[in-house]
């Protein structure tokens, strides 16, 4: 296998990139000018060592705990649960939310070997019971199937702990992914969420 195989089959496995737009992208790379692929090594690297997940909400970030968890501007009681921390930034664009974020690192799907304990519900449990102040959860899972069992499975491990529990409502159609969806409609959805029922 030679080199430029290598980086295509490198590539290829980023999402959203197949064995075809792989190809492109590593003749691309080739033709660029002199420096730019070392640029561009470097930039990985530092992303390699020097981001991490934030200890606190599992965002990635090059400190932890992470901005939006140190800003004192930011309204602790109000804990945005996310799957993804990509999700973050779909929520920030919205413009509308100043609580903070809680990062599971997927959704629930038994198919694929996803349980409870794959993903960070019980630092999310944890984060509640703490005495940390939190007044309300929403669960920002995406509206899928998988996102509306990762939610009512959630849901279920936070009501014994006293918080109120919403869901955000309107304009995220079911299948769609929350990183994908544009500021307002995640604005409105935030907006007119709901108290998940029993």
């Amino acid at each position: 296998m030679s080199v430029l195989d290598d980086v295509t089959a490198e590539l290829a496995r980023l999402p959203g990139i197949g064995r075809k737009t792989a190809t492109r992208l590593a003749y691309f790379l080739l033709r660029q000018p002199k420096g730019a692929i070392e640029r561009l090594t470097g930039a990985l690297q530092e992303l390699d060592t020097r981001v991490a997940p934030c200890t606190v909400c599992g965002a990635w970030s090059e400190v932890s705990p992470c901005e939006i968890c140190q800003d004192p501007r930011r309204d602790a009681g109000l804990v945005c649960v996310v799957e993804e921390p990509s999700d973050i930034a779909a929520v920030e664009r919205a413009g509308e939310y100043r609580g903070v974020y809680h990062v599971l690192g997927g959704h629930l799907s038994p198919l694929d070997g996803v349980g409870p304990g794959d993903l960070r519900i019980t630092e999310l449990g944890a984060r509640v019971a703490n005495g940390a102040g939190v007044r309300e959860v929403i669960l920002a899972t995406n509206p899928s199937m998988e996102g509306e069992v990762t939610a009512t499975y959630v849901r279920g491990v936070l009501e014994p702990l006293g918080v109120k529990v919403t869901r955000i409502a309107l304009g995220l159609p079911v299948g769609g992914d929350l990183e994908y969806a544009d500021g307002l409609t995640i604005a409105r959805a935030l907006a007119a969420r709901r108290e998940m029922g029993g």
